[in-house]
């Protein structure tokens, strides 16, 4: 399968918000395209995230991972989150996410970063495996806590 990798500009909102829209379904959330187109134009229109969008070679989107800046105060740099990263079901094992990781990979080394940053659920045991296979480790040392502040929307 023939496959491009882009960054994904406000032209591409329409069909990478129907893969986000996919993405939070995947995460048991309500689908609501709306949101999705929404929120994935806000990220761009107010250049909060970058977006990386893999095509086929007909032209269909065959998924997408999005990335936030942060930045590390102990080590004074830059760091990327990868927060999102989904690919269609019929396009998984073809190489997609493999494709989608080394691009924000190159940006964040483009970009002087420190590292790359993600969290998974613990089930999802496929992307554990993709992740370990280009080098992400597991984190250990820390706990994670978060604090939800409107419980309108689940995180």
């Amino acid at each position: 399968m023939a496959v491009s990798i882009a960054q994904a500009g406000l032209q591409d909102v329409a069909p990478i918000a129907e893969l986000f829209n996919l993405y939070r379904v995947f995460y048991q959330q309500q689908s609501n395209p709306e949101l999705a187109r929404q929120f994935i134009e806000q990220r761009l229109s107010n250049k909060e995230s970058v977006i990386f969008y893999a095509r086929g070679g007909k032209g269909q989107y065959l998924g997408f991972t999005q990335l936030y800046p942060n930045f590390s105060s102990v080590s004074a740099q830059r760091t990327w989150v990868l927060n999102d990263l989904y690919v269609l079901e019929q396009a998984r094992g073809a190489g997609v996410g493999t494709l989608l990781l080394n691009r924000a990979k190159e940006h964040a080394v483009a970009t002087g970063a420190k590292g790359i940053a993600l969290e998974t659920a613990e089930s999802n045991i496929q992307a554990q495996k993709l992740y370990e296979s280009l080098g992400y480790q597991k984190s250990s040392g820390f706990f994670g806590y978060f604090l939800t502040l409107n419980e309108s929307r689940q995180a």
